[in-house]
């Protein structure tokens, strides 16, 4: 091989890597125009940089709303709390349920501090006593206080009153006295 054929296959090649460097300039420069297009955050850096006082109203109205979330809210009519009333035997409570709401609320006694097929005796013969659930507002002395599964509080009363069900004696939760 001579020197010119050596010399024309070098140009060639040095030729050739310079297409291939132009090229790939041009996809780098393509991909990052692409990039740059969808990218979120170079929008907003642009954005700071071109009207710097929209940007800043933005973050401003953004931070008052979350703030504003954590802050406000609530309504005008909060659940209310059961309120725990210090249990003194031998003093005298008013029934109130604590679940429901309305005018007939009832309570129910049971004959075992904890029961809980009490709610469920409805398929039971001789569930028809009318002294098992004592209307809201009742008055009862409370006569012993027992804690159950792990914690919670069962009270024996005794309704007062002249009402029919006067003087019978039944367990109910703690929480159901006011």
């Amino acid at each position: 091989m001579s020197n010119d054929e050596n010399s024309n296959e070098s140009v060639s090649a040095v030729e050739g890597e310079e297409a291939v460097e132009a090229a790939a300039e041009t996809v780098v420069e393509e991909s990052q125009a692409t990039a740059d297009e969808g990218n979120a955050v170079s929008k907003v850096l642009e954005l700071k940089e071109s009207n710097p006082k929209v940007f800043f109203g933005a973050v401003g109205a953004l931070v008052l709303v979350i703030l504003f979330m954590f802050i406000g809210g609530g309504s005008d009519n909060p659940l209310p709390a059961a309120k725990q009333v210090n249990l003194v035997v031998g003093n005298s409570y008013t029934l109130k349920g604590i679940n429901s709401y309305g005018d007939n609320v009832t309570i129910r006694l049971v004959a075992v501090p904890g029961s809980i097929a009490a709610y469920d005796e409805s398929e039971k013969d001789g569930n028809d006593g009318e002294c098992k659930d004592i209307p809201q507002g009742t008055q009862v002395k409370l006569l012993q206080v027992q804690e159950a599964f792990g914690g919670a509080k069962f009270v024996q009363l005794e309704v007062l009153g002249s009402t029919p069900c006067a003087g019978k004696k039944g367990w109910a939760s703690a929480n159901n006295l006011n």
